[in-house]
């Protein structure tokens, strides 16, 4: 079993790039949760030529719609959407200074390109495991859209949330090399 490396977000692209598809990551700092409605918002922003409601140099985007929080919770269940469905915004972000990405499932090579090119990381999450993954987040609140409900923009802060890396800068793929490694022969 691999070393569990220790995350700090927002980061930089020099920590991006030190990342390796399979690297086990424990995730601390602040990241914003972001769905396909909200994507969609931050492309018409960014089309606007105005600023996004959160910086995005360094940032972490989960790719997480959460249940409202039960008393005494920051926030209920948090567990990672399909992160195909924002394959057609991620590329402009990462170009943007997007360095890491959270959901479940596979990317598309346009991302997996823009990654390799700007210095992102893809990062899974256990899907079916959002009560898991909420006992991670201490603080919740949210910064954008509003009216969205559990797509609006949320500020996290983390500590050592479970992850791993399923695309580097390098162009690894967690997912592909799993499929080799098992393929019959």
């Amino acid at each position: 079993m691999s070393e569990v490396k220790k995350l700090s977000a927002p980061f930089s692209e020099e920590v991006a790039r030190s990342l390796k598809a399979g690297d086990q990551v424990a995730l601390s700092g602040v990241i914003y949760t972001g769905r396909d409605t909200a994507h969609k918002r931050m492309m018409e922003t960014l089309d606007r030529g105005e600023d996004l409601p959160f910086p995005l140099s360094g940032a972490v985007i989960f790719y997480v719609g959460p249940t409202p929080p039960p008393p005494g919770r920051p926030i209920g269940s948090a567990g990672p959407t399909t992160s195909g469905r924002m394959d057609a915004y991620a590329p402009r972000l990462i170009a943007l200074g997007l360095r890491g990405m959270i959901g479940k499932g596979n990317r598309s090579k346009e991302v997996r390109e823009a990654c390799v090119k700007y210095g992102c990381v893809y990062l899974g999450a256990i899907g079916g495991a959002g009560a898991l993954l909420s006992n991670s987040i201490s603080a919740a609140k949210v910064v954008a859209w509003e009216e969205l409900g559990p797509e609006a923009v949320r500020e996290l802060q983390v500590k050592d949330m479970p992850l791993v890396v399923i695309n580097d800068c390098f162009g690894a793929d967690l997912y592909e090399q799993g499929r080799a490694k098992f393929a019959r022969k």
